[in-house]
């Protein structure tokens, strides 16, 4: 099929996410993606394109990684899918094993430590999974009014009904609110005011309501999605502490900053934190195919135990689905037979410096910022809807990037095992790109 033909068909019936469509149908000339490899797309006009966001953070070991590649055929070969409701098979027992050994905490003291594996589809469905734990589980243990919320201003947990509620960026929640539940929302702690501010919030709330409140539910390190903010461990280990002292639950949501996005295996390593509830998806199947998991302590698990009206009647068709479960085992297996977060804590320091000099020499870019191989400058501050990084995608597109930005925030979130040259294309085109624009001015 022509290049054109795929456009035309495209333009007619494909309705984009996070896509103004009608002046993308008018205007835009979409990348038509025919082909990838590690860190590259390639497109239908020859043009090969670094790809600068990991095709929305999930290609943390490139594209079409030979070993996920092989594992995803064997798996197709032997059986691509059975539902996961009083059925098992190998690879998800296996993974789940795999997981909570990997797991902050793994070793601790038993009822503490997340112990268990509850399989989902994606990023919105492991933190739905986590929301309907965490209420569900107070309301047959004794605390029914623990039916709220505390998440942070700025954050994003997901798009179904349960995950927007308690989102915090109101681009993506605004026009819903009617059918959003009731949440509460504290500064975030990327905020010029500091950590301490967001935090003093979040301690008043669980002292003043510590029986309406069923978690605290947070990003940890980074706000990815509100423009990749980070934050200070200390406030998520206060943060730990504060929900420990009214004994309620720390959802984590390690969607993107998961599987060593921070150059930790886990975010929470980073504060020395063990979450009671934790969300993977993204990373867990290295951008081959949908997969999640919610991962929950012993002491949530024995909460459903006493009855079948007390079991977490919750589940999708795609639950556990063994194709997933077998590239994420693979995709644990490269990390560790390839170093990946050793690959991380050796390039980081490039990235960060990199923004730290483009904030320092180019008019109009503020605000550097970078944690493992994530780093962010920001461009004015008109939020998400701010054109000024679109000008920055228009440039950096013309020099072979595909830099997706979030508003006037410009960042690079590439695979974790980018090749060293590739990373140095990736950070040379992107200041090229916003000394572009800014001569242009901005």
């Amino acid at each position: 099929m022509q290049r054109s033909e795929v456009v035309a068909l495209d333009k007619r019936h494909v309705w984009h996410p996070y896509t103004p469509m009608d002046a993308y149908i008018a205007t835009t000339d979409p990348l038509v993606v025919v082909g990838a490899e590690g860190p590259y797309l390639f497109d239908a006009d020859g043009t090969r394109y670094l790809d600068a966001n990991g095709s929305w953070w999930v290609s943390t070991l490139g594209h079409r990684h030979p070993r996920l590649v092989r594992a995803l055929t064997e798996q197709a070969g032997a059986f691509p899918h059975t539902s996961l409701a009083g059925v098992t098979h190998a690879p998800a027992a296996r993974l789940a094993s795999e997981l909570v050994a990997l797991a902050p905490g793994a070793g601790g003291p038993g009822a503490e430590r997340l112990s268990r594996v509850f399989y989902s589809d994606n990023g919105s469905t492991a933190v739905e999974v986590a929301i309907k734990m965490a209420a569900q589980y107070w309301a047959q243990n004794g605390r029914p009014a623990r039916t709220r919320f505390i998440t942070l201003s700025g954050a994003f947990h997901g798009e179904t009904i349960g995950a927007t509620s308690v989102g915090g960026v109101e681009v993506f929640r605004d026009v819903f609110g009617p059918l959003l539940f009731d949440v509460v929302h504290v500064p975030s702690p990327a905020e010029p005011a500091g950590w301490e501010r967001a935090f003093a919030q979040v301690e008043a709330t669980l002292r003043a309501h510590p029986d309406e409140i069923a978690a605290v539910i947070l990003e940890p390190l980074i706000q990815g999605a509100a423009g990749m903010h980070v934050y200070a461990p200390a406030f998520l280990r206060a943060v730990r502490e504060a929900t420990r002292a009214v004994d309620t639950f720390l959802i984590a949501d390690e969607v993107f900053t998961g599987l060593g996005r921070t150059g930790a295996r886990f975010a929470c390593d980073l504060a020395d934190v063990v979450p009671d509830l934790l969300c993977l998806a993204k990373a867990l199947s290295g951008g081959l195919l949908p997969f999640a998991a919610t991962l929950a302590t012993e002491r949530v698990f024995c909460g459903f135990g006493g009855g079948s009206e007390r079991a977490l009647y919750y589940g999708h068709s795609y639950c556990g689905n063994p194709l997933g479960a077998a590239v994420a085992r693979e995709v644990l297996a490269v990390y560790r037979d390839e170093d990946v977060l050793g690959q991380v804590a050796r390039k980081a320091p490039r990235v960060k410096a990199a923004f730290e000099r483009m904030a320092a020499d180019i008019p109009g870019v503020t605000r550097p910022r970078a944690l493992g191989l994530v780093g962010a400058v920001d461009l004015g501050g008109g939020g998400y809807l701010a054109r000024a990084g679109w000008r920055v995608y228009e440039a950096a597109r013309r020099r072979g990037l595909y830099l997706r930005p979030l508003g006037d925030t410009v960042y690079v979130a590439p695979a974790l095992n980018i090749p060293d040259a590739a990373l140095d294309e990736l950070l040379a085109g992107v200041e090229a790109s916003l000394r572009e624009v800014a001569r242009a001015g901005g």
